[in-house]
């Protein structure tokens, strides 16, 4: 099983260790405050906005079409920015560190 931490917007570091499923299904199931998954995690509501930390971000890879035209909706989106529905725990994934994106 792999682990993720998460930043919240104040700084506070989250670690969930025996992460599996999506980001989203993570933060949810953990109770991560500013992820919502309003939409259940089907890419259509941005709720669960997070920023990749720049070192990850090639082994997470990068939105489809459909992810980077919710994300463009977003003004605090950037070129870490995913959403962590469209974004699945995996063995080359243990150690992610990702930034919750404070909400609009």
């Amino acid at each position: 099983m792999s682990k993720v931490t998460f930043i919240k917007p104040d700084g506070e570091e989250i670690v969930i260790e025996n992460a599996s499923g999506t980001l989203m299904e993570i933060a949810t199931e953990n109770d991560i405050e500013g992820i919502d998954g309003a939409c259940g995690g089907v890419c259509s509501c941005a709720t669960c906005h997070v920023r990749v930390k720049a070192e990850w971000l090639e082994k997470v890879g990068k939105p489809d079409e459909t992810e980077q035209d919710i994300l463009s909706f977003e003004t605090e989106s950037d070129e870490r920015s995913r959403l962590c529905c469209q974004i699945e725990m995996s063995d080359e994934l243990d150690g992610l560190v990702v930034e919750v994106a404070p909400l609009n």
